[in-house]
């Protein structure tokens, strides 16, 4: 069993969401909020919380096209997942089924 990664006490996912929750919006969501401060996951944080081994977000990073949430290449062995970049791409997945009739 691995150790999971250290996410802080006050959650991540506390910060103020671009208005990308609603799935039809279609402004850039860079512009929307500021991506320097606005937090980020490190692939085995957010891998944690997404309950899915780190290969895969590797997995899905190196496929063509690129697939999951949003990344930044900081170095050659660093990647960085912006929270709100993330909350939009789970935003983008969700299913709801009562809306699917």
């Amino acid at each position: 069993m691995y150790a999971q990664p250290r996410v802080p006490a006050v959650s991540r996912l506390s910060v103020p969401t671009p208005a990308a929750a609603d799935p039809t919006h279609q402004a850039d969501p860079a512009s929307e909020f500021d991506l320097l401060h606005s937090g980020w996951y490190s692939t085995e944080e957010l891998a944690a919380l997404l309950k899915v081994d780190p290969s895969t977000l590797r997995r899905w990073r190196s496929a063509t096209p690129p697939q999951g949430p949003p990344f930044v290449q900081i170095a050659p062995r660093l990647y960085l997942y912006s929270i709100p970049d993330t909350q939009l791409w789970l935003a983008q997945k969700r299913t709801d089924p009562s809306e699917a009739a």
